[in-house]
């Protein structure tokens, strides 16, 4: 018998098309609940993630965040590796990395969604990303979400 080729997981092909095209815009789909395969997928370079079971405006919305990212300059560095974040940007970058939205966020903290993104944002600066993608992938990297 032939040997037969393995087709590549989501997160191998992810990996070779970014090492292959590094401006690639890849958005990868998969279950909520499963931050490893999250974390593989944003550590392989994609850009987001979402659920397989994304209504056509999350769909949409992904889309044109990724695409729009294309012309937006390369993450800054931290100023300071060694930054602190504060226990609520802690837990809004662990509900990231979850795969969840600002308002799930919120509404499992008793916050408004507008203090979510206020987090979020102080989150981004302090991290030296521009996204929650980089955020999450930062977060793994530096293991303050697992």
């Amino acid at each position: 018998m032939g040997t037969q080729r393995a087709v590549p997981t989501g997160v191998e092909a992810t990996r070779r098309l970014v090492s292959a095209n590094p401006q690639a815009n890849v958005i990868v789909f998969g279950a909520p609940d499963d931050a490893g395969s999250i974390a593989a997928a944003i550590a392989g370079g994609a850009r987001g993630y979402l659920r397989w079971d994304a209504s056509r405006p999350e769909l949409v919305a992904a889309l044109a965040h990724t695409l729009a990212s294309t012309s937006v300059p390369a993450p800054r560095q931290p100023s300071d590796p060694g930054v602190q974040l504060t226990e609520r940007e802690l837990q809004v970058l662990r509900g990231m990395s979850q795969g969840k939205s600002n308002g799930q966020i919120g509404r499992e903290l008793y916050l408004s969604e507008d203090t979510v993104k206020t987090h979020a944002r102080r989150l981004f600066r302090k991290l030296g990303v521009r996204d929650r993608a980089q955020a999450v992938a930062h977060g793994f990297r530096r293991g303050l979400v697992q």
